[in-house]
């Protein structure tokens, strides 16, 4: 069966693990363009707002290990989706910035996505908590295949 390009949501964590054996596996039968992505979340500035009590600095310290974190992560998941592919011809993988949910939904609507593959729990290592509606947003609103992994 051919999906035309498959697109996996990858975190570099167990939660991404089934998700991605699987995708590998429906791309490789089906001779299909499988790649990998992984959201940088932007929106933590907005999620933990301005109300910081302690000092000038506390915030910003706090969104900068956030980034860090999220930028290992990101490392993390490039390693998962290349060992997982390793030998494929046609296999991609791709960091982007944005709201987790918007950039997935985005991507479960485009014309150029035969299927979405992804966890439930993808991204919420350092997600915020309102990533745990990821899998119930997609599944709602998603015009393309879609895949959900627990």
């Amino acid at each position: 069966m051919d999906f035309g390009n498959i697109v996996v949501a990858v975190d570099g964590s167990e939660a991404s693990q089934d998700a991605l054996s699987h995708a590998v596996s429906l791309a490789s039968q089906g001779n299909t363009t499988l790649t990998g992505i992984f959201v940088i979340d932007s929106q933590w500035a907005d999620f933990i707002g301005n109300d910081w009590q302690s000092s000038k600095g506390a915030r910003q310290g706090f969104l900068d290990y956030i980034r860090k974190e999220q930028e290992e992560q990101a490392e993390a998941a490039r390693t998962q989706f290349e060992q997982a592919t390793q030998g494929m011809e046609q296999a991609a993988f791709s960091v982007h910035a944005g709201d987790p949910t918007a950039v997935l939904l985005e991507q479960a609507s485009c014309a150029g996505t035969g299927m979405l593959v992804t966890g439930r729990r993808v991204f919420q290592i350092s997600g915020r908590p309102s990533l745990k509606a990821l899998a119930v947003t997609l599944a709602k609103r998603a015009s393309r295949p879609l895949l959900l992994f627990p």
